[in-house]
């Protein structure tokens, strides 16, 4: 390994944040007193005054949304249990008291950045030489909260990237009134929190080896466990819900573009963001392509691994990562089993690379140390930057390192085919750090990634700048290569 560096090209393009990227979430200001109050004023309006309200409403927020009318149904219903069916309300009162518990939120105000990059499931159309990707992005709003958008665009064979135009509109969804619970790793779940008793097998017992959370909520009715009851009886309760509300699926139109595509928090879990979504696209034994992707939960007090997969963009399972080894931030999957185990690289305690090893794909609970700080630019931590890459030569893992005044370096490890809990090369300085066009931004002194990809043996890394813009960095791979050997 010499000391000259591997050749870094910085690509012309880069992904800014907008901030006219806006979603209609449920605004509920206050508690029951509070909504009651504005539900009375509402209804205290006259029919004339509603259509007045309700059409300058739509004249300013119709071309801001894809489905306002959908918006404003669903978030009446949030709130009409309190009108306890004491009076008729028209369709276009209804819509109104949705207007007034709706609000904008502009997903992007603050930042867009720590993206990763995959082979876009369809190739069709795609000229010989190029290829077509997306691009994950964790992106900022008021309040710190983090969701995960996406894009897409085609790279050609000279490693030109292109990205498709972006839709004015951005599409929330919630949680799919369908999904179905596995009834084994609900078992796991609960006895991983210590949550499992006679009671919790009560429940269970009756429900199917698949079940919905309405069938959930039916089998603790059933078990006269919902209301009342003991502190115990209560908590056991309050842990069940939040195994159930920790799992759910959400499904886009199928007409929606890539890049109109949110996953928004939804649970209480997410309520201050999903942060850092680390995509890689999975080849399964049977030829099976599946992209999942490890990101993290947050709710203001502490962080939750999660797990999503999805098959083609369109339909997303999201669930709890666990295991006593499935702790903090930077969990990274390997993109196809080794020696007939999933591999995931982490960093549990927040300091050191880590191995983990299952035979479950939600549960880990096997962990070995493979690499720590070394390098003056890694003494604080280091970590990965996304899903190890495989070549001839062994897995290619892209890192960050923590140095000085808190400044983030990328490097990279080579870890064996055959065992990766080997390191076998290990780039002596880093190949990307940031220069003075990237040193300001809503974090200083921060570039990171969460995932690069091979191109005609070059390798593309999407990355974050100073946690407030994305760039894009191509390395050639035979000479990266050539420093790590």
């Amino acid at each position: 390994m010499g000391d000259r560096k591997p050749q870094v090209t910085r690509r012309s393009v880069r992904l800014e944040a907008d901030q006219k990227r806006v979603i209609a979430r449920l605004f509920v200001p206050g508690g029951e007193s509070r909504v009651g109050a504005i539900l009375d004023r509402v209804l205290a309006l006259s029919d004339t005054e509603v259509s007045s309200i309700l059409a300058r409403v739509f004249d300013r927020y119709s071309s801001r949304h894809r489905d306002v009318t959908s918006t404003l149904d669903r978030h009446y219903e949030a709130v009409a249990a309190q009108l306890n069916g004491r009076v008729p309300v028209s369709l276009e009162r209804r819509r109104l008291i949705g207007a007034y518990f709706t609000s904008e939120y502009s997903l992007e105000s603050v930042a867009l950045f720590n993206p990763s990059i995959v082979l876009h499931p369809d190739q069709q159309g795609v000229n010989n030489g190029s290829a077509r990707f997306i691009i994950s992005l964790r992106v900022c709003g008021e309040g710190h909260i983090s969701s995960i958008e996406f894009r897409s665009g085609v790279i050609d064979s000279s490693h030109e990237i292109t990205f498709d135009p972006v839709p004015p509109y951005a599409a929330v969804e919630y949680p799919h009134e369908h999904h179905l619970h596995d009834k084994n790793r609900f078992y796991l779940k609960l006895n991983e929190m210590g949550a499992y008793s006679r009671l919790a097998d009560r429940v269970l017992t009756n429900l199917s080896d698949e079940f919905t959370l309405a069938e959930l909520q039916q089998a603790l009715e059933k078990a006269h466990l919902m209301h009342g009851g003991t502190d115990s009886i209560r908590e056991l309760v309050e842990n069940i819900l939040w195994v159930a509300r920790s799992t759910y699926s959400l499904e886009f139109p199928p007409d929606s573009a890539i890049s109109e595509r949110v996953i928004f928090p939804v649970t209480e879990n997410e309520s201050r963001g999903i942060e850092d979504a680390r995509f890689v696209r999975f080849t399964h034994d049977n030829g099976r392509v599946v992209y999942y992707a490890t990101c993290t939960a947050y709710n203001g007090f502490r962080i939750l691994p999660q797990f999503i997969e999805t098959e083609n963009f369109l339909y997303f399972r999201v669930n709890t990562q666990n295991g006593r080894c499935a702790q903090n931030k930077g969990m990274a999957l390997f993109p196809r089993k080794i020696q007939d185990r999933f591999v995931m690289i982490s960093r549990i305690d927040g300091e050191n690379i880590y191995m983990l090893r299952s035979d479950d794909i939600h549960f880990w609970n096997e962990a070995e140390k493979i690499h720590g700080p070394s390098h003056p630019w890694e003494y604080v931590q280091i970590g990965n930057c996304g899903s190890p890459i495989e070549t001839k030569e062994g897995w290619l893992l892209l890192t960050h390192g923590v140095g000085p005044m808190r400044e983030y370096w990328m490097g990279a490890l080579l870890l064996d085919l055959e065992d990766p809990s080997r390191v076998i090369g290990h780039l002596k300085d880093p190949i990307l750090m940031p220069n003075n066009e990237e040193r300001d931004g809503y974090v200083p002194n921060v570039v990171y990634s969460c995932g690069g990809m091979i191109h005609h043996d070059e390798l593309i890394i999407p990355y974050g700048i100073s946690d407030s813009a994305t760039g894009i960095a191509t390395v050639p791979v035979s000479e990266l290569l050539s420093h790590l050997i």
